[in-house]
Formats: C-alpha cells, structure tokens, sequence
C-alpha cells in the first residue's frame, strides 16, 4: 500500500512510516479473518454510531435533548458490544458523521482505527466525508487506501442537499472508487425541518448518477414511506431498515415530538417486499433502538427463512465483499 498523500490533519509520508503499513497489514488481515469465518457471520447489523469514550456521554445529551428521545446504550465500543451480544449481533457497521468539512481527515483516521480489530470486537468503521471537504477526490481516494469499504452521508447536520452538485460529485467518484454511500434518507427527528434528502433529491441523483452501492437508510425516507414506496421502488439502490419500525424511546411518552410514529410491521413488510429482499439491509441505528428489539421483531415476521436470512446478513455480506456476489445465494 502506498500513501502518496500529504493532505491537512495527515501525517507525511516520512512520519507515518512503518506505522503506517502495520496498521494497513492489521486492517486487511482483520477483514480477511472477517472472510474466513462468513458463515458463522448471521447478523449484520448495517447502520449503528459510536463515539470517543471521551465524548460519548456529552455527544448523547446533545443528540437526545434535540430529538426529545432516550438512547439504549452509553454510545461507546464497549457499551454496543455488549448489546451486541445479548442480540446476537456479529458485526456492527459504525457510520461517523463529518458535520464539518476541516475535520473528515481527523475523523476517518480515527475511524481506521477501528477496523484494525474488526475480526475481534465486531465493530467495522465506514469513513466519514463533508461534501464541501477540500480536496474530496483526493480524500476518497486515501479513503479507499485506508481500507474503508464505504462513506456515510448525513445531508441534514452537513446542511447540503443530497443533489447538490457537490455531493453529487463526491457520490459519483466515490463509485469510481467501489466504495459503498450510504446517506441518511428522509426527515430527521432531531432537526426536521427542513429535509435535506427528500426522495425526490433521491431520485434526482439515482437518474444523474446510478450510483452502484447507494445505500438509503430509514427505508428510504424517515416518515416519507408512502413516497418511497410510489417514487423508489424498483430503483437498483439498497434501503436499511434502521429506525423505521418499532416504538420510539421518548424522553416524555406522553408528548411526542411532532407526533412522530414508526411504520406499522404490516406497512414495512408492503414497503420490503415492494424493494424486494435483495435490496434490504438490517439496520438498528443504534444507540437509538434497541438491537435485541429489533431483531426479535424481524425474527417475528412471517418472512420466509431465506428472506430473513438475506435481510439479517446475506445481502450485506455481498455489499461489504465478506463474500463474492456470486457466492451469496
């Protein structure tokens, strides 16, 4: 692996050294073990945030006082290990956001970090990007050298439409680069309004773009699912079943924010087998659901047991490259 890069927050390439090739060694052979033992592998769970144990507590009080709703774990590697367990979880994919473009260099080497231990702890980092970081191709690029299977993008605290053309750009060098987008879709209970990735600015960028590995989290549109199933079903993009489903946490039950609700199991099996179960992801978003919980009501479904089997771990086993697409089904 070669580090040609001298971007700001890197280190030179004289400074990084052997360190940086026994932490590039560390993250490949931690994904190969991921690879070895892809059977033991049932459930992936697509779309979770950890934080710094230096800032998990404060990150929280924040996120929570602004959506009015309670988190299940303390937001640290530690704590979703431990709910990891109790729901049976084999891997869980941390998805940071970059909320300010000078820091996406900062963000995605600690986040690097992560993956040196994937095998061990479960925990797999995407990268974090800004659309209006400097230097972006470059960026992606060291991004992808630095072993990342995919960025997450989150149009709402980034403050830039999902079809703006500066995210537009980073989302199609990103699949130059094979890398994996997956976006927050829909409203966002902490910061509605406005809407930031509407499902027409979906569909705006899939028709520009066909971006391969898109990935739309909340089932396409947090609280936009009749939209989604009218305006992007049969789209060749992939929907995470992250906080769409079950009941939400909150801080004051009697006064729900907005009269926000989740989707009913019968409206997300239309929604599912409308996408089609090659296209689902399971995804909590935790810490702000439950994993066990939403894995048990997925187990509660009458999916049949290959469509469980895809939506829990096979089609995310096949985007990730734990295994060649060929070999999923």
């Amino acid at each position: 692996m070669e580090y040609t890069h001298n971007l700001i927050g890197f280190p030179s390439v004289k400074k990084m050294g052997e360190q940086v090739e026994r932490e590039a060694a560390m993250r490949k052979e931690a994904f190969k073990h991921l690879q070895e033992k892809e059977e033991d592998i049932k459930i992936i769970d697509f779309h979770t945030h950890v934080f710094p144990d230096r800032i998990a507590e404060a990150a929280l009080a924040t996120l929570a006082k602004e959506s009015e709703t309670l988190p299940f774990t303390r937001g640290t590697a530690a704590d979703i290990q431990r709910s990891m367990k109790e729901a049976g979880v084999d891997i869980s994919v941390v998805l940071p956001i970059v909320t300010h473009a000078s820091k996406t260099a900062q963000i995605n080497i600690t986040s690097a970090k992560t993956n040196e231990t994937s095998d061990t702890t479960g925990l797999l980092s995407f990268a974090g990007v800004h659309p209006e970081v400097e230097n972006p191709k470059e960026q992606l690029k060291l991004i992808k050298e630095l072993g990342f299977k995919g960025i997450k993008l989150h149009p709402d605290y980034q403050h830039i439409p999902f079809d703006h053309p500066k995210t537009m750009k980073l989302i199609d060098e990103a699949a130059d680069l094979d890398l994996i987008v997956i976006t927050h879709a829909g409203k966002d209970i902490g910061l509605y309004p406005p809407t930031c990735c509407t499902v027409d600015s979906i569909r705006n960028v899939i028709h520009q773009l066909y971006p391969p590995k898109l990935v739309l989290a909340h089932m396409g549109g947090w609280d936009e699912w009749d939209e989604v199933l009218d305006k992007l079903v049969g789209e060749d993009v992939y929907f995470d079943t992250a906080f769409s489903i079950g009941e939400i946490n909150w801080a004051d039950p009697k006064n729900p924010k907005g009269g926000f609700h989740q989707m009913e199991d019968d409206k997300f099996m239309e929604l599912v087998y409308s996408i089609g179960t090659d296209r689902v992801l399971f995804a909590s978003d935790s810490p702000w659901t439950e994993q066990k919980d939403y894995v048990d009501r997925i187990k509660a479904m009458p999916f049949e047991e290959h469509e469980k089997e895809q939506i829990f771990a096979g089609n995310a086993k096949k985007l990730l490259g734990i295994i060649p697409e060929e070999d999923v089904w």
